[in-house]
């Protein structure tokens, strides 16, 4: 009966240590996840955190002149601030991360080593106690086996002596060995008695002992470490809503500072600074002139020009290619002269004027170093031994340098500047302007026999930049008489008299730049304005000339300016300049040249 309540004690306490080995592993595992998961958080908070920090990146102006431009735009600026305040905001996911790390994963971590190390303890002490218990019962056992055995051996012992003693045939000698062999059973049993009382009281107190004290304070430790473990993980859990909570005011900074940006975003400014930035200063063009058609228009034409009705069609109906300046369109791309002559007056004007600001910016900044290298040259003459004087005199003959070329790169620009700002056009231009197309109205009548004039030309010069318009453009671009008849044969190289033989070919008009060409589509062509013969073959090597037959026919599409070229046509696709000395123009009843007078 003993023996089967004994084995049923260690048997639950064997299945309890089993019981508490399984949960308390099972706590281990999952503070294990619990980290695991709290990595990952700060994974996807590092990635978060790039990835916003890239995509900041990515929209932020390069640094190029357009996105200089951009920067004087409040919604571009308000963008900006709000990318500054997205890479601020992906600082603090970052932070996040970094928090989570410290103060969740690495706190975890090594924790998790003490309580591994923890339960490792507790349950060996408890298998110890336990080994030790049952030891001490094996060794009851052993000491309550023997004691048994001795008794019965004494028992037999005596029974054996008693018998030899009683038989008459035994000698007394055998008796006598009986009886001693009794005594001495009788002895070893009294021995196995006493041990075997001594060890019992020994194991009852060790037993006392293991179920009220070792295994107790065994189970204690383990609940106390279950309960750390378990209050370990809600401050980690704490901590990790904490960490949160910690950057949402910086957070809410960084929203406040997007908000601000879009409210300082003002439409009027930047509609006001696209108007400054493309505002052009050409004056507005002027009222068009009546054509009167309703007189009788009497022209000679030759047998290979084009009818009245054709011509007049095409300068006066069909196709109108000519545009007001407005709506130009500018296809020179490119960085453009160094006066800034391809840009309208305006543009050109800022332009300028920047560009004086930044030369007078870089001539202070070397007077400044010229300043203080003139100082630092006085206190090496007063002081020989804090350095040689002479060694400050490249660098100030190289300063002095550059300021002289500053200077004259700024008054360049500033003569550039004035040139501008004279011709910029004023109220008073617009009141001569209207009298200018009368006279070019009365003058054009008396000349050509009341043939229609042409739409005034833009104020644009050929090479895209604004000039005024010049009192000699009203002026007749045919001379009145009929040029001098040239040789029959021109010589090779003829005279520079352009009304008598052509000479070498003058230089070509500045209208035949790119630039010119850039302020028409290239799908338009100048309207014509007449025709004219060629009096003597021109090869037209140069770029922008064409070459003509003796004798040929061609339309004129843009008159002598006084560079001595005009521009022709020989069909859709061939068009250029031809010296104005070989070609003779229709014009009514009389052959004449295109000169200037």
């Amino acid at each position: 009966m003993v023996e089967d309540r004994m084995g049923d004690c260690w048997s639950h306490t064997k299945d309890q240590f089993d019981n508490l080995e399984k949960h308390t592993q099972w706590g281990i595992e999952f503070v294990e996840k619990y980290t695991k998961f709290v990595k990952e958080r700060s994974e996807i908070e590092t990635s978060y955190a790039k990835q916003i920090r890239n995509l900041s990146k990515k929209y932020q102006p390069k640094k190029n002149s357009r996105e200089e431009d951009e920067s004087k735009f409040t919604f571009c600026r308000a963008f900006l601030t709000s990318l500054n305040e997205l890479n601020d905001y992906a600082g603090q996911h970052e932070v996040i991360a970094e928090n989570l790390t410290s103060q969740i994963i690495a706190e975890l971590s090594r924790y998790l080593q003490e309580l591994k190390a923890e339960r490792k303890t507790s349950f060996h002490d408890g298998r110890k106690a336990q080994q030790h218990i049952e030891s001490s019962w094996k060794q009851l056992e052993s000491c309550k086996r023997r004691f048994e055995r001795d008794c019965k051996e004494a028992d037999r012992a005596q029974q054996y002596f008693e018998k030899m003693d009683a038989d008459i045939n035994v000698t007394k000698a055998d008796v006598e060995k009986a009886r001693q062999q009794a005594q001495m059973r009788h002895q070893m049993a009294s021995d196995s008695k006493s041990d075997y009382s001594a060890y019992l009281q020994k194991f009852n107190q060790e037993q006392n002992e293991h179920y009220f004290t070792v295994i107790p304070n065994i189970f204690q430790k383990l609940q106390d470490m279950e309960e750390k473990r378990i209050d370990r993980v809600a401050v980690c859990m704490k901590t990790f809503a904490d960490v949160d909570r910690q950057v949402l005011p910086i957070v809410g900074k960084c929203l406040d500072g997007m908000t601000k940006a879009a409210e300082s975003i003002e439409p009027k400014t930047d509609s006001q600074q696209v108007v400054e930035s493309y505002k052009s200063g050409f004056e507005a063009p002027g009222d068009v002139e009546f054509e009167d058609f309703s007189q009788a228009m009497k022209r000679t034409v030759s047998e290979t020009s084009l009818s009245n009705s054709k011509e007049v069609k095409e300068r006066t109906g069909g196709k109108s290619k000519g545009k007001l300046w407005p709506f130009i369109k500018n296809k020179n791309k490119g960085s453009g002269p160094e006066d800034f002559s391809h840009l309208p007056p305006e543009q050109r004007r800022k332009k300028l004027q920047g560009k004086i600001d930044d030369l007078n910016k870089d001539i202070q900044k070397e007077m400044d170093q010229r300043d203080a290298l003139t100082k630092m040259k006085d206190v090496y003459v007063k002081n020989p031994q804090m350095g040689d004087p002479a060694s400050v005199d490249p660098r100030l003959s190289e300063i002095g340098q550059n300021i002289e070329k500053f200077q004259y790169e700024a008054q360049k620009f500033e003569g550039w500047l004035a040139e501008v700002e004279e011709r910029m056009p004023s109220k008073s231009d617009s009141n001569r302007r209207s009298g200018l197309y009368e006279t070019q109205n009365n003058s054009t009548q008396l000349v050509s026999n009341n043939c229609a004039q042409d739409r005034e030309r833009p104020l644009s010069s050929p090479d895209g930049s604004y000039t005024e318009e010049q009192n000699s453009e009203t002026q007749v671009k045919a001379t009145v008489n009929p040029p001098v008849n040239p040789p029959v044969n021109p010589p090779v190289n003829p005279t520079v008299n352009p009304t008598v033989n052509p000479t070498v070919n003058p230089a070509l008009p500045t209208s035949s730049t790119p630039e010119f060409d850039d302020e028409f589509d290239d799908d338009e062509t100048l309207p014509t304005i007449g025709t004219c013969k060629a009096l003597y073959p021109f090869e037209g090597h140069n770029e922008g000339t064409i070459a003509v037959a003796e004798g040929e026919l061609l339309y004129v599409i843009e008159e002598d300016k006084g560079d001595g070229w005009t521009r022709v046509r020989r069909n859709e696709d061939e068009e250029g300049y031809v010296p104005t000395s070989y070609v003779e123009g229709l014009f009514g009843n009389k052959c004449q040249r295109f000169l200037k007078v």
